[in-house]
């Protein structure tokens, strides 16, 4: 194994700029959740949900939802969140300010993420990933016509229940004819952006903060590096060995932010599989050859002091994206986690997220002209 000692600094350096170091937040295995500790208790206008699916492998996957109890949700939006993370905490926030605005918000914890089943944090193929979501977010717009997975209920505990595919296609029919967002975060926006390719046409546009879509120049690997990755993971995809600093202090500037983050016992802290960091860089790797694919309305955003994910990804996913409807912001002096900055920005973040999606939500006709 002295190749691996050799270039165990080129790795740790290379993960960094895929997200890989957003395994410093912390938490251990699954464990069960207090209700009070997933719901958003702020405003009497949020109806929370949970249930358990199982995919078709028979994983348990968590899934949850934030919707307006007095209105009409003027858009759907699907939370894809990013490595190590989960939705039912992290995500409530950024829920209640979508809810607030008037859509309503689906997330889902993946594989051996959050309280979903599996290793933690193992993911043995990036393709499985973007099928579960795939499978679920499609479910919720009333269009699924699968048997890939089932409903375990509420609180996914007992036999799980016949498939509920042709149901959920006649339980939600009026969903069938409202906008369709996908929402996703650093590792997050790769499971975005390969849910477009896998549906061009099926998702009315995207919501990428700090995507994960290009290794930077100085990060690149050698492609015996690469090449050697890919043996070991063959001999032992498991195997726990790529240190993860912690460096939450640098990713999150809101002190309070930062204590709910280590607080959550949903969030993983350990060393990451092998096999999981061969697949996040051959993802990385893929999108960046073909960003010219993306040819759906995006709004990227990426933090100028980013050390996790690179900001000149967004940028090149901004130039070589084929949609005709694209927008880039650059926050100069923010980190990697947007929605973690100090107060003020955090209110501009949302703004123009908010923003974005409003106009895109009641445009019935002409595309808006690209920003950056």
């Amino acid at each position: 194994m002295a190749w691996f000692r050799m270039h165990e600094a080129v790795y740790i350096r290379m993960l960094s700029r895929v997200g890989i170091n957003l395994t410093k937040f912390t938490g251990s295995e699954t464990q069960e959740t207090s209700e009070d500790m997933a719901m958003d208790p702020s405003s009497d206008n949020i109806n929370y949900e949970e249930e358990f699916i199982v995919n078709s492998r028979g994983n348990k996957l968590f899934t949850c939802s934030w919707t307006p109890q007095k209105q009409v949700p003027k858009a759907l939006i699907f939370i894809c969140h990013g490595i190590a993370a989960e939705c039912s905490v992290s995500m409530r926030d950024t829920a209640a300010r979508l809810v607030q605005a008037g859509y309503a918000v689906y997330g889902i914890d993946q594989e051996g993420h959050g309280r979903s089943s599996g290793q933690r944090c193992y993911i043995p193929n990036f393709t499985d990933v973007v099928t579960d979501c795939a499978d679920y977010f499609t479910s919720i717009c009333g269009t699924y016509e699968s048997n890939d997975f089932v409903s375990m209920g509420g609180d996914g505990d007992g036999e799980a229940l016949k498939s509920e595919s042709c149901l959920l296609v006649s339980e939600r029919p009026e969903n069938r004819e409202k906008k369709r967002f996908l929402y996703g975060i650093s590792m997050g926006g790769s499971v975005a952006v390969l849910l477009h390719r896998k549906e061009p046409a099926y998702w009315d546009g995207a919501v990428l903060l700090a995507p994960m879509c290009k290794i930077s120049d100085d990060m690149r690997p050698h492609p015996f590096v690469v090449s050697a990755l890919k043996l070991v993971c063959a001999v032992a995809p498991s195997w726990r060995i790529i240190p993860t600093p912690d460096i939450i202090d640098k990713v999150c500037k809101d002190p309070e932010m930062r204590k709910q983050v280590r607080s959550n016992p949903y969030i993983y802290r350990g060393k990451l599989p092998l096999k999981t960091c061969h697949e996040l860089l051959m993802v990385s790797l893929d999108i960046e050859k073909n960003l010219h694919e993306v040819a759906l309305p995006f709004l990227v955003l990426h933090g100028g002091d980013d050390i996790v994910t690179d900001p000149s990804g967004s940028k090149l996913l901004y130039e070589k994206a084929s949609s005709r409807d694209k927008t880039f912001k650059l926050y100069p002096g923010m980190w990697h986690a947007l929605t973690a900055e100090l107060p003020d920005d955090v209110e501009r973040v949302y703004s123009d997220i908010i923003s974005w999606l409003d106009e895109r939500a009641d445009c019935a006709g002409g595309v808006p002209e690209m920003s950056a």
